[in-house]
């Protein structure tokens, strides 16, 4: 099986670090296994790069449909850590990002995502509670 989108991303700005995906965004999977589906509405912050400059001149706006499904991920726990951040390298070797790119993310998910994580899924309460009032 072919790790690939089946869709292309379309959002619309909430905040200036929030977006809400307004079209289904669609991913098949080898290490998943399967299709992963975030549903409209759903509320990311794409990528959580630091803002210290070179960071993110180095990594900053560089993997947004990657991030959105890393961040389904993490906010509903469709799996684990470990594997969402496996998927989240995954996907952007798919879209042809730069190895130097794919394994600097994907040490800072790593290293810095344990508690996004461990607050997903409060986190995906009180961001489809955001969602839901803009509709």
């Amino acid at each position: 099986m072919k790790s690939e989108f089946l869709t292309k991303l379309a959002v619309t700005s909430l905040s200036d670090s929030l977006w809400q995906v307004i079209s289904v965004l669609v991913y098949r999977s080898r290490i998943y296994k399967g299709i992963i589906t975030v549903p409209e509405g759903f509320v990311t912050d794409f990528a959580s790069v630091p803002r210290v400059p070179l960071v993110y001149f180095a990594f900053g706006n560089r993997a947004h449909h990657e991030s959105v499904i890393h961040d389904y991920i993490y906010q509903t726990h469709l799996t684990s850590k470990a594997k969402a951040d496996r998927i989240f390298l995954e996907a952007m070797k798919a879209r042809g990002k730069p190895l130097w790119i794919r394994w600097g993310m994907y040490l800072g998910v790593i290293l810095g995502g344990r508690k996004a994580y461990k607050s997903g899924l409060e986190r995906y309460k009180v961001l489809q509670s955001i969602s839901q009032t803009t509709e």
